[in-house]
Protein backbone atom coordinates (compact mmCIF):
# COMPACT_ATOMS: atom_id res chain seq x y z
CA UNK A 1 0.00 0.00 0.00
CA UNK A 2 1.58 3.75 -1.09
CA UNK A 3 2.02 5.74 1.49
CA UNK A 4 1.17 9.03 -0.60
CA UNK A 5 -2.04 10.08 -1.15
CA UNK A 6 -2.86 9.45 -5.18
CA UNK A 7 -4.08 12.65 -5.06
CA UNK A 8 -0.39 14.32 -4.83
CA UNK A 9 0.14 12.73 -8.06
CA UNK A 10 -2.49 14.95 -9.80
CA UNK A 11 -0.49 17.99 -8.76
CA UNK A 12 3.23 19.61 -9.18
CA UNK A 13 4.77 21.92 -7.04
CA UNK A 14 4.50 26.34 -8.25
CA UNK A 15 6.85 26.44 -11.28
CA UNK A 16 6.83 30.38 -10.31
CA UNK A 17 8.23 29.39 -6.11
CA UNK A 18 10.83 26.95 -7.85
CA UNK A 19 12.37 29.91 -10.14
CA UNK A 20 12.69 31.82 -6.91
CA UNK A 21 14.16 29.57 -4.95
CA UNK A 22 16.50 28.37 -7.52
CA UNK A 23 17.66 32.63 -8.13
CA UNK A 24 17.89 32.54 -4.25
CA UNK A 25 20.27 29.39 -4.33
CA UNK A 26 22.34 30.68 -6.98
CA UNK A 27 22.79 33.89 -5.26
CA UNK A 28 23.78 32.15 -2.29
CA UNK A 29 26.58 30.67 -3.94
CA UNK A 30 27.82 33.56 -5.44
CA UNK A 31 26.49 33.79 -8.77
CA UNK A 32 25.09 37.42 -10.18
CA UNK A 33 21.71 36.38 -9.98
CA UNK A 34 18.51 38.62 -11.11
CA UNK A 35 15.34 36.96 -10.28
CA UNK A 36 12.33 38.06 -12.44
CA UNK A 37 10.04 35.11 -11.08
CA UNK A 38 8.07 36.53 -8.21
CA UNK A 39 5.00 38.19 -8.19
CA UNK A 40 5.84 40.54 -5.52
CA UNK A 41 6.26 44.48 -4.97
CA UNK A 42 9.48 45.78 -4.22
CA UNK A 43 8.84 48.31 -1.49
CA UNK A 44 7.51 48.05 1.69
CA UNK A 45 4.51 47.82 3.29
CA UNK A 46 2.75 51.44 4.07
CA UNK A 47 3.77 52.61 7.70
CA UNK A 48 0.24 53.33 8.15
CA UNK A 49 -0.50 49.75 8.18
CA UNK A 50 2.53 48.73 10.08
CA UNK A 51 1.61 51.03 12.80
CA UNK A 52 -1.37 48.96 13.13
CA UNK A 53 -0.32 46.03 13.04
CA UNK A 54 1.91 46.91 16.16
CA UNK A 55 -1.55 48.40 18.12
CA UNK A 56 -2.80 45.60 17.69
CA UNK A 57 0.02 43.66 19.18
CA UNK A 58 -0.01 45.69 22.08
CA UNK A 59 -3.05 46.10 22.80
CA UNK A 60 -3.29 42.54 22.86
CA UNK A 61 -5.16 41.29 19.66
CA UNK A 62 -3.59 38.36 19.25
CA UNK A 63 -6.14 35.78 20.14
CA UNK A 64 -8.34 33.55 17.51
CA UNK A 65 -10.57 35.64 16.20
CA UNK A 66 -13.88 34.23 14.12
CA UNK A 67 -13.03 31.41 11.41
CA UNK A 68 -13.49 33.71 8.37
CA UNK A 69 -12.89 37.02 9.70
CA UNK A 70 -13.17 39.75 12.35
CA UNK A 71 -16.37 41.88 12.45
CA UNK A 72 -15.04 45.02 11.38
CA UNK A 73 -12.80 44.03 8.64
CA UNK A 74 -15.76 41.93 7.13
CA UNK A 75 -17.71 45.15 7.02
CA UNK A 76 -14.55 47.36 5.23
CA UNK A 77 -14.71 44.90 2.36
CA UNK A 78 -18.27 45.44 1.94
CA UNK A 79 -17.87 48.90 2.41
CA UNK A 80 -14.61 48.55 -0.70
CA UNK A 81 -16.68 46.58 -2.64
CA UNK A 82 -19.67 49.13 -2.80
CA UNK A 83 -17.84 52.46 -2.91
CA UNK A 84 -14.92 50.87 -5.84
CA UNK A 85 -17.05 48.38 -7.64
CA UNK A 86 -20.58 49.17 -6.81
CA UNK A 87 -21.43 46.24 -5.89
CA UNK A 88 -23.51 45.44 -2.67
CA UNK A 89 -22.90 42.60 -0.01
CA UNK A 90 -23.11 42.32 3.95
CA UNK A 91 -21.29 40.89 6.42
CA UNK A 92 -22.54 37.25 6.30
CA UNK A 93 -21.31 37.19 2.40
CA UNK A 94 -17.60 38.18 2.99
CA UNK A 95 -14.91 35.53 3.74
CA UNK A 96 -11.34 36.40 4.93
CA UNK A 97 -8.41 33.93 4.15
CA UNK A 98 -4.91 33.25 4.45
CA UNK A 99 -4.14 34.95 1.49
CA UNK A 100 -6.13 34.99 -2.09
CA UNK A 101 -4.93 31.31 -2.77
CA UNK A 102 -6.66 29.62 0.19
CA UNK A 103 -9.72 31.84 -0.86
CA UNK A 104 -10.01 30.11 -4.33
CA UNK A 105 -8.98 26.55 -2.49
CA UNK A 106 -11.56 27.03 -0.07
CA UNK A 107 -14.54 27.96 -2.93
CA UNK A 108 -13.05 24.67 -5.21
CA UNK A 109 -13.27 22.38 -2.11
CA UNK A 110 -16.31 23.49 -1.38
CA UNK A 111 -18.24 22.82 -4.45
CA UNK A 112 -16.22 20.43 -6.81
CA UNK A 113 -16.84 16.84 -7.10
CA UNK A 114 -15.69 14.62 -9.36
CA UNK A 115 -16.12 15.27 -12.98
CA UNK A 116 -16.90 18.93 -12.74
CA UNK A 117 -15.37 20.83 -14.89
CA UNK A 118 -13.96 24.20 -14.50
CA UNK A 119 -12.78 26.72 -17.23
CA UNK A 120 -9.47 27.98 -17.42
CA UNK A 121 -8.47 30.89 -19.84
CA UNK A 122 -4.77 30.22 -20.67
CA UNK A 123 -2.13 31.50 -20.55
CA UNK A 124 -3.16 31.17 -16.71
CA UNK A 125 -2.16 31.61 -12.65
CA UNK A 126 -0.10 28.69 -12.26
CA UNK A 127 -1.64 26.99 -9.42
CA UNK A 128 -5.50 27.47 -10.76
CA UNK A 129 -5.22 23.93 -12.76
CA UNK A 130 -3.71 22.15 -9.67
CA UNK A 131 -6.17 23.36 -7.12
CA UNK A 132 -8.70 22.48 -9.17
CA UNK A 133 -7.19 18.61 -9.46
CA UNK A 134 -6.32 18.70 -5.69
CA UNK A 135 -10.25 19.94 -5.19
CA UNK A 136 -11.68 16.52 -7.80
CA UNK A 137 -12.21 18.37 -10.28
CA UNK A 138 -11.10 18.82 -14.01
CA UNK A 139 -9.49 21.97 -15.24
CA UNK A 140 -10.17 23.01 -18.76
CA UNK A 141 -7.66 24.88 -20.34
CA UNK A 142 -8.81 27.73 -22.98
CA UNK A 143 -6.34 29.07 -24.88
CA UNK A 144 -6.31 33.14 -25.26
CA UNK A 145 -3.24 33.57 -27.58
CA UNK A 146 -1.10 37.06 -28.48
CA UNK A 147 -3.32 37.43 -31.51
CA UNK A 148 -6.15 38.19 -29.32
CA UNK A 149 -3.97 40.11 -26.68
CA UNK A 150 -4.36 37.17 -24.32
CA UNK A 151 -7.80 37.52 -24.05
CA UNK A 152 -10.29 35.11 -23.99
CA UNK A 153 -13.18 35.48 -26.90
CA UNK A 154 -17.14 35.06 -26.08
CA UNK A 155 -16.67 32.23 -28.91
CA UNK A 156 -13.77 30.28 -27.22
CA UNK A 157 -15.97 30.52 -23.76
CA UNK A 158 -18.92 29.16 -25.54
CA UNK A 159 -17.52 26.15 -27.12
CA UNK A 160 -15.77 25.26 -23.94
CA UNK A 161 -18.94 24.89 -21.90
CA UNK A 162 -20.24 21.52 -21.12
CA UNK A 163 -23.15 20.27 -18.73
CA UNK A 164 -20.52 19.26 -16.94
CA UNK A 165 -19.09 23.32 -16.57
CA UNK A 166 -19.02 24.32 -12.85
CA UNK A 167 -16.96 27.16 -12.54
CA UNK A 168 -15.30 29.74 -14.87
CA UNK A 169 -12.26 31.79 -13.81
CA UNK A 170 -11.76 35.06 -15.01
CA UNK A 171 -8.69 37.30 -14.03
CA UNK A 172 -8.11 40.69 -14.78
CA UNK A 173 -5.18 42.35 -14.97
CA UNK A 174 -3.99 38.82 -15.72
CA UNK A 175 -1.06 36.74 -14.36
CA UNK A 176 0.44 36.04 -16.64
CA UNK A 177 -0.11 38.24 -19.16
CA UNK A 178 -1.11 41.57 -17.14
CA UNK A 179 -4.16 41.38 -19.93
CA UNK A 180 -7.53 43.26 -18.89
CA UNK A 181 -10.68 43.50 -20.39
CA UNK A 182 -12.64 46.95 -21.48
CA UNK A 183 -16.18 46.80 -20.38
CA UNK A 184 -17.25 45.77 -23.17
CA UNK A 185 -14.95 42.90 -23.67
CA UNK A 186 -16.34 41.92 -20.94
CA UNK A 187 -19.82 42.09 -21.18
CA UNK A 188 -19.68 40.12 -24.13
CA UNK A 189 -18.19 37.13 -21.93
CA UNK A 190 -20.83 37.77 -19.46
CA UNK A 191 -23.79 37.70 -21.61
CA UNK A 192 -22.10 33.90 -23.14
CA UNK A 193 -22.80 33.08 -19.11
CA UNK A 194 -26.06 34.50 -18.53
CA UNK A 195 -26.95 31.94 -21.47
CA UNK A 196 -25.65 28.77 -19.18
CA UNK A 197 -27.09 29.47 -15.31
CA UNK A 198 -25.42 25.91 -14.51
CA UNK A 199 -22.19 27.99 -14.79
CA UNK A 200 -20.57 29.88 -11.89
CA UNK A 201 -18.15 32.77 -12.05
CA UNK A 202 -14.69 33.23 -10.20
CA UNK A 203 -13.67 36.78 -10.38
CA UNK A 204 -9.72 37.08 -9.22
CA UNK A 205 -9.70 40.53 -9.11
CA UNK A 206 -6.32 40.64 -7.11
CA UNK A 207 -4.20 42.97 -9.36
CA UNK A 208 -7.67 45.57 -9.49
CA UNK A 209 -5.62 48.39 -8.82
CA UNK A 210 -2.54 47.78 -10.78
CA UNK A 211 -4.08 49.13 -14.42
CA UNK A 212 -2.53 51.92 -16.43
CA UNK A 213 -2.71 54.29 -18.65
CA UNK A 214 -6.88 55.28 -19.44
CA UNK A 215 -7.77 51.48 -18.45
CA UNK A 216 -10.99 51.49 -16.50
CA UNK A 217 -11.11 48.29 -14.01
CA UNK A 218 -14.80 46.12 -14.63
CA UNK A 219 -15.65 42.76 -12.58
CA UNK A 220 -18.13 40.63 -13.74
CA UNK A 221 -21.01 41.38 -11.26
CA UNK A 222 -20.89 44.81 -11.98
CA UNK A 223 -21.23 44.47 -15.34
CA UNK A 224 -23.37 41.74 -15.30
CA UNK A 225 -25.99 42.01 -12.07
CA UNK A 226 -28.09 38.93 -13.48
CA UNK A 227 -24.57 37.01 -12.45
CA UNK A 228 -24.48 38.43 -9.08
CA UNK A 229 -26.29 35.51 -7.39
CA UNK A 230 -23.47 32.67 -8.81
CA UNK A 231 -20.68 35.06 -8.87
CA UNK A 232 -17.74 34.79 -6.19
CA UNK A 233 -15.72 38.14 -6.52
CA UNK A 234 -12.17 37.16 -4.95
CA UNK A 235 -9.49 40.18 -4.34
CA UNK A 236 -6.73 40.59 -1.21
CA UNK A 237 -4.31 42.68 0.22
CA UNK A 238 -1.15 41.12 -0.92
CA UNK A 239 0.02 43.12 -4.42
CA UNK A 240 -1.56 46.23 -4.21
CA UNK A 241 -0.90 47.15 -0.48
CA UNK A 242 2.48 45.55 -0.43
CA UNK A 243 1.13 43.11 2.05
CA UNK A 244 2.34 39.66 0.24
CA UNK A 245 3.87 37.80 3.31
CA UNK A 246 0.94 39.07 5.70
CA UNK A 247 -1.54 36.67 4.41
CA UNK A 248 -4.50 38.07 3.85
CA UNK A 249 -7.33 37.33 0.76
CA UNK A 250 -11.02 38.08 0.88
CA UNK A 251 -14.15 37.35 -1.54
CA UNK A 252 -17.62 38.28 -1.34
CA UNK A 253 -20.57 36.14 -2.80
CA UNK A 254 -24.06 33.94 -2.07
CA UNK A 255 -24.43 33.37 1.89
CA UNK A 256 -24.94 29.32 1.27
CA UNK A 257 -21.67 29.35 -0.83
CA UNK A 258 -19.42 31.73 1.87
CA UNK A 259 -20.99 29.64 4.62
CA UNK A 260 -19.69 26.44 2.95
CA UNK A 261 -16.07 27.70 2.44
CA UNK A 262 -16.42 28.54 5.99
CA UNK A 263 -16.73 25.57 7.02
CA UNK A 264 -13.36 24.13 5.64
CA UNK A 265 -11.40 26.80 6.77
CA UNK A 266 -12.69 25.79 10.25
CA UNK A 267 -11.44 22.26 9.79
CA UNK A 268 -8.22 23.40 7.84
CA UNK A 269 -6.37 26.55 8.88
CA UNK A 270 -9.26 28.06 10.96
CA UNK A 271 -9.02 32.12 10.93
CA UNK A 272 -6.17 33.90 9.39
CA UNK A 273 -3.58 35.83 12.05
CA UNK A 274 -5.54 38.19 13.94
CA UNK A 275 -2.87 41.11 13.89
CA UNK A 276 -2.49 40.68 9.89
CA UNK A 277 -6.30 41.29 10.04
CA UNK A 278 -5.77 44.72 11.65
CA UNK A 279 -3.36 45.44 9.42
CA UNK A 280 -5.74 44.78 6.21
CA UNK A 281 -8.34 46.67 7.97
CA UNK A 282 -6.07 49.71 8.22
CA UNK A 283 -5.19 49.41 4.47
CA UNK A 284 -8.63 49.66 3.47
CA UNK A 285 -9.65 52.12 5.99
CA UNK A 286 -6.71 54.29 5.56
CA UNK A 287 -5.11 56.70 2.83
CA UNK A 288 -5.57 55.39 -0.64
CA UNK A 289 -3.21 57.88 -2.16
CA UNK A 290 -0.12 55.39 -2.52
CA UNK A 291 -1.85 52.93 -4.94
CA UNK A 292 -2.12 55.87 -7.77
CA UNK A 293 1.90 56.82 -6.41
CA UNK A 294 2.44 53.07 -6.87
CA UNK A 295 0.83 52.57 -10.19
CA UNK A 296 2.60 55.31 -11.73
CA UNK A 297 6.10 53.49 -10.76
CA UNK A 298 4.32 50.18 -12.29
CA UNK A 299 4.23 51.92 -15.62
CA UNK A 300 7.29 53.13 -15.94
CA UNK A 301 8.31 50.19 -15.02
CA UNK A 302 6.21 48.29 -17.81
CA UNK A 303 7.30 51.18 -20.43
CA UNK A 304 10.82 50.29 -20.01
CA UNK A 305 10.68 46.34 -19.81
CA UNK A 306 8.15 46.25 -23.19
CA UNK A 307 10.55 48.78 -24.93
CA UNK A 308 13.91 46.83 -24.18
CA UNK A 309 12.26 43.33 -24.48
CA UNK A 310 11.14 44.34 -28.11
CA UNK A 311 14.44 45.71 -29.23
CA UNK A 312 15.78 41.76 -28.19
CA UNK A 313 16.07 39.73 -31.80
CA UNK A 314 13.36 37.16 -31.80
CA UNK A 315 11.40 38.15 -29.15
CA UNK A 316 7.58 40.14 -29.40
CA UNK A 317 6.12 41.85 -25.96
CA UNK A 318 2.77 42.99 -26.15
CA UNK A 319 1.99 46.28 -23.57
CA UNK A 320 0.03 44.91 -20.80
CA UNK A 321 -2.68 47.18 -19.54
CA UNK A 322 -2.30 46.11 -15.71
CA UNK A 323 -0.77 44.03 -13.22
CA UNK A 324 3.25 44.11 -12.92
CA UNK A 325 3.87 41.19 -15.77
CA UNK A 326 5.24 40.87 -19.15
CA UNK A 327 4.43 37.63 -21.22
CA UNK A 328 7.03 38.00 -24.31
CA UNK A 329 6.64 35.61 -27.52
CA UNK A 330 9.71 33.67 -28.49
CA UNK A 331 8.70 32.38 -31.78
CA UNK A 332 11.59 33.87 -33.16
CA UNK A 333 14.30 31.95 -30.89
CA UNK A 334 13.12 28.94 -31.22
CA UNK A 335 14.97 26.35 -33.08
CA UNK A 336 18.10 28.71 -32.60
CA UNK A 337 21.31 27.80 -30.69
CA UNK A 338 22.74 30.06 -27.65
CA UNK A 339 26.31 31.23 -27.84
CA UNK A 340 26.93 28.17 -25.28
CA UNK A 341 25.62 25.58 -27.48
CA UNK A 342 22.17 24.90 -26.25
CA UNK A 343 19.62 24.73 -28.70
CA UNK A 344 16.30 26.48 -28.26
CA UNK A 345 13.98 24.00 -28.51
CA UNK A 346 10.84 25.36 -26.43
CA UNK A 347 10.65 28.27 -23.50
CA UNK A 348 11.46 25.81 -20.95
CA UNK A 349 14.75 25.39 -22.29
CA UNK A 350 15.17 28.99 -23.39
CA UNK A 351 14.65 30.19 -19.63
CA UNK A 352 17.10 27.28 -18.56
CA UNK A 353 19.70 28.76 -20.92
CA UNK A 354 19.22 32.18 -20.04
CA UNK A 355 19.66 31.39 -16.02
CA UNK A 356 22.75 29.34 -16.90
CA UNK A 357 24.31 32.13 -19.28
CA UNK A 358 23.35 35.21 -18.55
CA UNK A 359 22.10 34.81 -14.88
CA UNK A 360 18.64 35.96 -15.65
CA UNK A 361 15.59 33.74 -13.75
CA UNK A 362 12.38 34.20 -15.51
CA UNK A 363 9.58 31.56 -15.65
CA UNK A 364 8.68 29.60 -18.89
CA UNK A 365 5.85 29.89 -20.75
CA UNK A 366 4.39 26.38 -20.50
CA UNK A 367 3.93 26.56 -16.86
CA UNK A 368 1.15 29.00 -17.39
CA UNK A 369 -0.34 26.67 -20.36
CA UNK A 370 0.65 28.99 -23.65
CA UNK A 371 4.04 28.73 -25.27
CA UNK A 372 6.62 29.56 -26.65
CA UNK A 373 6.52 32.84 -23.88
CA UNK A 374 8.18 33.32 -21.06
CA UNK A 375 6.87 35.46 -17.89
CA UNK A 376 8.95 38.57 -16.29
CA UNK A 377 7.96 40.45 -13.31
CA UNK A 378 8.52 43.91 -13.49
CA UNK A 379 8.01 44.57 -9.58
CA UNK A 380 11.44 45.02 -8.87
CA UNK A 381 13.99 48.49 -9.21
CA UNK A 382 14.28 50.47 -12.49
CA UNK A 383 17.96 49.45 -12.78
CA UNK A 384 17.97 46.27 -12.14
CA UNK A 385 15.11 45.36 -14.72
CA UNK A 386 17.29 47.78 -16.93
CA UNK A 387 20.60 45.43 -16.58
CA UNK A 388 18.30 42.25 -16.59
CA UNK A 389 16.59 43.54 -20.32
CA UNK A 390 20.76 44.29 -21.38
CA UNK A 391 21.20 40.96 -20.35
CA UNK A 392 18.36 39.22 -22.66
CA UNK A 393 19.15 40.49 -25.19
CA UNK A 394 22.36 39.62 -25.37
CA UNK A 395 21.67 36.43 -25.11
CA UNK A 396 18.61 36.67 -27.93
CA UNK A 397 21.71 38.74 -30.27
CA UNK A 398 23.82 35.57 -29.49
CA UNK A 399 21.27 33.18 -30.71
CA UNK A 400 22.05 31.41 -34.52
Amino acid sequence: MAFLSDTLSRVKPSPTIAVTNKARELKAAGRDVIGLGAGEPDFDTPQNIKDAAKRAIDEGKTKYTAVDGIPELKQAICDKFQRENGLSYKPNQVTVGTGGKQILYNAFVATLNAGDEVIIPAPYWVSYPDMVLLAGGEPVPVVAGIETNFKLSPEALEAAITPKTKWFIFNSPSNPTGAGYTREELKALTDVLMRHPHVWVMSDDMYEHLVFDDFEFFTPAQVEPGLYDRTLTCNGVSKAYAMTGWRIGYAAGPVELIKAMGTIQSQSTSNPSSVSQYAALEGLTGPQQFLDDNKALFQRRRDLVVSMLNEAPGINCPTPEGAFYVYPDISGCIGKTSAKGTVITDDEVFASALLEEEDVAVVFGAAFGLSPNFRVSYATADEVLREACTRIQRFCSGLT
